[in-house]
């Protein structure tokens, strides 16, 4: 996963880089190729605020997260809820190409054309 860190209105710190990698680097493995994450820390008053914006071949994931005092926490907050967006994705996915998908007809109720009216 290519990670790109952005902090606005603060300053850069190692340890943050090393937590951010150390969280992302775990999403990593549930995603079937490379991603990209650009991940912006920001500090707005009292708010501590961690956005992401991530592509995988086909998904697309845009979360923000944010704590009072805290970056690390909104830090495990973003890596949480990604990381249920992810889990969500996948799910469709495999209920997508396992073919458990509901039509009208097995739901017990057809289509009924008026007469007339041809299929």
């Amino acid at each position: 996963m290519q990670i790109s860190i952005t902090f606005k209105a603060m300053n850069s710190s190692d340890a943050l880089k090393s937590h951010i990698h150390e969280k992302f680097e775990k999403l990593d493995k549930m995603l079937d190729s490379d991603a990209d994450a650009h991940i912006v820390l920001s500090v707005e008053k009292l708010r501590n605020i961690a956005d992401i914006n991530m592509t995988c071949d086909k998904i697309k994931i845009h979360a923000t997260e944010e704590a009072d005092n805290n970056m690390y926490a909104a830090i495990d907050a973003l890596s949480e809820k990604v990381k249920v967006q992810i889990r969500k994705y996948k799910d469709k996915q495999r209920r997508h190409l396992s073919g458990d998908k509901e039509s009208i007809k097995t739901n017990g109720t057809a289509l009924e054309f008026p007469e007339g009216i041809d299929e």
